[in-house]
C-alpha cells in the first residue's frame, strides 16, 4: 500500500492523452525514466505506451524495456499498444518470445495480445496450441489462459472446443474457461449447456 497513491485508472488515462497532446516531450523523457516507485507510475507508462508509440517498431521498444518492471495484473492489463491494431507481421513471434519468458507478467501480456488482436481475422489454430502447452504456476498466467480460451469459445468456436473435450489445460484453468465462456453474452445457450457437461467434477 505505500506504493499506492489512490489515483482511479480513467484519470490516469484522461492524463496521459493530454500529457501527450501538451508536453510530448515531458511524456517520452518519462518512458525513458525507469524504475519508477509509485504503481501510478507504472499504470501511467503503460497507458503512455498506448498513446505514443506511433510505430510498432517503436511499441516494442518501449515494451521491451519496460516489461521488467511490471509486477501486477492491472498495469499489465493497462499496456494496449495501439500500433498493434495494424497486426504487424513480427506481432506472433513476439508474442511466442514473451510466452517463453517464464515471467508472469510479461507471459501474461504476451497471452493477451494473442487473444486482442489474433482471434478475429487474422487467427490461426495454432495460437491455441501454443497457448494450451503454457506450463504454470502463477495465478495470473493461468487465469490469462482462461480468459483466452474464453474469448476463443466466443470468437472460434470448432477450433477452440476440442480442447476443452480433450481436457488439454490443466484442471483448475480448464474449469475457469467454462465458467468464463458461459457468462459471455457471446456464448449460446446450447453451447453453454454443452459446456457445463465438461466441467471437471473434483
Amino acid at each position: 500500500k505505500e506504493t499506492i497513491i489512490g489515483v482511479r485508472v480513467p484519470r490516469m488515462r484522461a492524463y496521459a492523452k493530454a500529457l501527450w497532446k501538451q508536453a510530448p516531450e515531458t511524456a517520452r523523457a518519462f518512458l525513458e525514466a525507469l524504475p519508477h516507485g509509485y504503481y501510478e507510475e507504472n499504470c501511467l507508462h503503460g497507458l503512455l505506451i498506448g498513446v505514443l508509440s506511433e510505430t510498432a517498431d517503436e511499441a516494442l521498444r518501449l515494451i521491451d524495456r519496460f516489461l521488467p518492471y511490471i509486477d501486477n495484473w492491472a498495469t499489465c492489463d493497462a499496456l494496449r499498444p495501439k500500433a498493434f491494431k495494424k497486426h504487424p507481421p513480427a506481432l506472433p513471434d513476439e508474442c511466442r518470445r514473451w510466452i517463453k519468458s517464464g515471467e508472469t507478467y510479461t507471459v501474461r501480456f504476451g497471452i493477451e495480445m494473442l487473444m486482442t488482436h489474433y482471434l478475429d481475422a487474422d487467427f490461426r489454430p495454432e495460437y491455441l496450441e501454443e497457448v494450451s502447452i503454457i506450463k504454470s504456476e502463477e495465478y495470473y498466467v493461468n487465469m490469462m489462459i482462461a480468459w483466452y480460451f474464453a474469448t476463443a469459445l466466443a470468437k472460434q468456436y470448432e477450433a477452440a472446443v476440442p480442447y476443452i473435450e480433450q481436457r488439454r489445460l490443466a484442471p483448475w484453468t480448464h474449469n475457469k474457461t467454462i465458467r468464463k465462456a458461459i457468462e459471455s453474452y457471446r456464448i449460446t445457450d446450447e453451447q453453454k449447456a454443452y459446456l457445463r457437461t465438461l466441467a471437471i467434477r473434483e
